[in-house]
């Protein structure tokens, strides 16, 4: 079985080394590439294909929504906003939404959440997995 591509999009290195970090031992997913702002993210889309997007929103340069823009024209692929910034029903997730961002999940601390495995990984995977048509044979 082939391994659906997710490229992560996130200004902060850590943040990216976290979110990595989980798909290692995942059977289904696999980090296609990582971007540092949506500008990079968007030079990165025809090479990478990827089949999700994990999107921050604050970035320099370019920003999730900004990107949000633009991607819809360049690539089909699922997009999931991974965010301190866009709690349910504010006004950026909203607009993310609108934009056609598939989901939103907020980080659990912050910019730079350590802890988002334990808080927020379950909710992660779970919206994945359900985005990409995944049934998880073991959770049967």
């Amino acid at each position: 079985m082939n391994k659906k591509k997710v490229m992560i999009v996130d200004d902060t290195s850590m943040m990216r080394v976290i979110v990595g970090n989980m798909f290692h031992a995942d059977p289904y997913l696999c980090v296609a590439g990582y971007a540092s702002n949506g500008k990079e993210a968007l030079e990165k889309l025809p090479a990478l294909k990827p089949d999700l997007i994990l999107l921050d929103i604050e970035m320099p340069e370019m920003d999730g929504l900004e990107f949000l823009r633009h991607a819809r024209l360049k690539c089909p692929c699922k997009i999931v906003v991974l965010s301190s910034v866009t709690p349910a029903g504010s006004p950026r997730a909203i607009q993310a939404r609108m934009l056609g961002a598939d989901a939103i999940i907020s980080k659990p601390s912050g910019a730079v959440s350590y802890d988002l495995k334990e808080k927020r990984g379950s909710l992660l995977f779970q919206t994945i997995y359900k985005l990409l048509n995944i049934t998880n044979e073991s959770n049967s």
